[in-house]
This record gives C-alpha cells, structure tokens and sequence, in this order.
C-alpha cells in the first residue's frame, strides 16, 4: 500500500515592520505542533502566484493599511487571477497586524477571505476568539501569539480532512 503524500500549507505574508512576519511564524509553529501537514512560511516578496497551485492551504497575512491589505500582498492576489478555478477545495484563512484597534483589521482579514472565496477555496471561522483570523495590534502580544498558534493548529486539522 503506498504512503499518503503529506498536505502542503503556505502561510504567505507581507510584513514592513516584523509584526505581520512573527505572526506567520506563529501560525507555522500551531501548523506543526498539529503534526499533521507540512508548511512554508514564505513572504510575498518575489513570489511566484503560480506557487500557489502546490499547496493544499493558503493562509495569507498583511498589515492594515487605510483598512485593506498592503498593496504587496493584494499583488500576489490579483496575479492569482490567471488560475482562477484551479485553487477550488484549496482551503484559505487570513491574518493582519495593524498600528490600533480601529484601524480597519476586520476589513483587511475579510479582503483576503474574499478573494479565496471567490476561487473557490474553503474558509473555517473561529467560534472563540478572532472570528475571521487572528489580529494583532502591533507586535504579537500573548492573546495575538494564542490566536496565531490555535489558528495553525486548526487549518492544519482542515486541510488534512480535506
């Protein structure tokens, strides 16, 4: 009987100021504490939107600015156009830090989402805690940190079901 190839995760961020980039690390640290799947923690800097096609899960993160992503990481979302369709049963999941509380957190998380909804991809909320995807004010204090280790342990759990 051959061995099942292990699910692929690629937690893919922009991050100007470390903020965003230690959140992904997060998130990759729950990824693998799951021990389920494997992942890449890549920024989106030179990266390839094809690449996207290797993977089982996307989890993108972005700093908040004027309430949506960075136009670094809208970037790789908009290249991903040319392989809409080819990313449906993927699953998707989102992450943002911001400078304060009102700063349009909410909005950037569901900018992402929206975009993997309309590839198609599976979205799992989060009935505790940050509903839409981890947020962090700043640099990840304790909460952000607990939120960014449940998600990975999380996604992990549903891309190894799918």
């Amino acid at each position: 009987m051959a061995e099942e190839k292990r699910k692929r995760i690629l937690i893919l961020y922009y991050s100007r100021t470390g903020s965003t980039e230690r959140m992904a690390r997060l998130i990759g640290e729950g990824v693998a504490e799951a021990g389920v799947a494997d992942h890449d923690v890549r920024s989106v800097e030179g990266f390839d939107a094809g690449s996207l096609l290797d993977y089982d899960g996307i989890i993108m993160g972005s700093p908040t600015y004027y309430g949506t992503l960075a136009y670094e990481a809208k970037k790789v979302i908009d290249e991903s156009v040319k392989y809409h369709g080819k990313l449906a049963g993927k699953a998707g999941s989102a992450f943002t830090s911001a400078a304060n509380i009102g700063g349009g957190n909410e909005t950037t998380v569901l900018s992402i989402l929206s975009a993997w909804l309309i590839h198609g991809m599976i979205v799992q909320g989060n009935e505790k805690g940050d509903h839409y995807g981890p947020v962090s004010i700043g640099a990840p204090d304790e909460r952000a940190a607990a939120q960014c280790r449940e998600m990975g342990r999380r996604f992990a759990g549903l891309v190894n079901k799918l």
